[in-house]
C-alpha cells in the first residue's frame, strides 16, 4: 500500500503566537521579539484568521517617521502611508491573510509562499480557524527522515509496485537522502518511471538510477 503523502498538518508548528485586532503596536513588537518570529497572525472570535502583521508592516512606521512624502508619492503609497500612521493590528495587518489548509501538500504550501513572497503561513481548518503555523523550515523537515525509512518507502511503493516479478533483483540504497537503484528488471520502459517516482518520495534529495533490463549488456 502506498504511503500517505506528508501534509501541512504533519510538519506545522502547533504552538501559535497570534494577536487580536485591537493589539497595540508595541504589544505586537514585544510578541515578535519574545517568540523570535517575523510575523504574527491576527485572529478574532474563536481564532478565525483575519490578517497577518509582519515586520515589513511595522517597519513602515520607522521608514516614514521623519520622511515627508510628496503628494504624488502619497497617492502611490496610500497603503504604506496609512500603515505608518496606525498603531493597532487591525490597521497594520495585511488582509485578507494568505492561509493554507491542514490537508494541503507540502509542495502546495511552498508554491503559496513563493507566489506571495512570505516566509510562513497560518494553517487553518475548514472554518478558517487557526490550527498552527507552517514556515519554510517546517517544509524542510521531511529531509530529516532517516535513510532507512526512505529506503523502505522506495522499495515498497516504487520498486515492488512497478516490478512485481523482478523486484527481488533490485537493490535500494539510500545515503544522506540520495537513493541508488541498481539491479536488473524485466521491463526497460519502466526504468525512467521508477526514477521519477523515487524522486517524488518526500525526503529524497536525489536519485541515481543504475537499473538495467534483462539481457541488456551495455
Amino acid at each position: 500500500m502506498a504511503t500517505q503523502p506528508f501534509a501541512v498538518a504533519d510538519v506545522m508548528t502547533k504552538k501559535v503566537v497570534a494577536v487580536q485586532p485591537g493589539a497595540e503596536f508595541k504589544e505586537i513588537v514585544a510578541a515578535m521579539e519574545r517568540w523570535k518570529v517575523t510575523a504574527v497572525p491576527v485572529v478574532e472570535g474563536e481564532g478565525r484568521v483575519v490578517g497577518v502583521v509582519s515586520e515589513a508592516d511595522l517597519l513602515l512606521k520607522e521608514e516614514l517617521h521623519d520622511h515627508r512624502l510628496g503628494l504624488v508619492e502619497q497617492m502611490r503609497r496610500l497603503d504604506a502611508t496609512a500603515k505608518a500612521g496606525s498603531h493597532r493590528a487591525e490597521d497594520l495587518m495585511t488582509s485578507p491573510a494568505v492561509t493554507v489548509a491542514l490537508g494541503a501538500s507540502l509542495p502546495q504550501a511552498a508554491r503559496l509562499m513563493a507566489a506571495h513572497r512570505v516566509k510562513r503561513l497560518p494553517v487553518v481548518d475548514a472554518s478558517g480557524v487557526i490550527q498552527g503555523i507552517v514556515s519554510r523550515s517546517d517544509l524542510l523537515k521531511v529531509f530529516l527522515r532517516p535513510d532507512e525509512d526512505l529506503a523502505t518507502e522506495v522499495r515498497q511503493d516504487v520498486v515492488e509496485h512497478l516490478f512485481p516479478l523482478s523486484h527481488r533483483r533490485v537493490e535500494v540504497r539510500v545515503d544522506a537522502g540520495v537513493v541508488t537503484l541498481s539491479g536488473e528488471v524485466r521491463d526497460s520502459a519502466l526504468i525512467p518511471l521508477a526514477a521519477r517516482l523515487a524522486r517524488a518520495v518526500e525526503g529524497i534529495v536525489d536519485v541515481r538510477c543504475e537499473l538495467t533490463a534483462e539481457g541488456d549488456r551495455r
